[in-house]
């Protein structure tokens, strides 16, 4: 199974305690997921934020609905935390978040390890779908967290 990496990060004005809640609350899912993936939470809001929690989405690509599980395996307030898929649309998804203080506001990273079921014969479809669709879902989150929290989607913090 070949592991692929998607990275990024983003600097938001507000306090790091304040944003972490946003990112706590579940119910924050759908406001940064891009509409075309017509994001649907399944499960019973509000979800208790805790190791083993897990929360049910649906979501349509190009118009096949699927179901996403997942569940939170690292679970640090104000830290980090990972949701790691159990079922769904690929063979692996684990993603770390994690929230650092920074020049008077936070800065957000993320970090996605993935891999495509039937792999090797999914390989194709990495650089011609799936990797744009993911950079795709990241470029919205990050003018979502952006217009909200302030700081412009700019990677870095700005210099002191």
């Amino acid at each position: 199974m070949r592991i692929h990496t998607f990275e990024a990060h983003q600097w938001v004005s507000t306090p790091i305690e304040h944003t972490f809640d946003f990112f706590a609350d579940a119910a924050n899912l759908e406001a940064i997921t891009p509409p075309f993936l017509n994001f649907r939470i399944l499960t019973t809001l509000p979800v208790e934020m805790r190791v083993g929690a897990r929360i049910d989405y649906r979501i349509a690509l190009h118009g096949v609905p699927m179901t996403w599980k997942t569940r939170i395996d690292r679970w640090e307030p104000g830290v980090a935390f990972i949701d790691t898929q159990i079922a769904g649309p690929y063979a692996q998804w684990i993603h770390l978040h994690t929230f650092e203080s920074s020049a008077g506001g936070t800065q957000l990273y993320d970090r996605v390890e993935y891999a495509l079921p039937l792999d090797p014969l999914s390989r194709p479809a990495h650089p011609l779908f799936v990797r744009p669709t993911v950079e795709r879902i990241f470029a919205y989150r990050r003018e979502v967290i952006a217009k909200r929290f302030g700081g412009e989607g700019r990677e870095h913090a700005p210099r002191a």
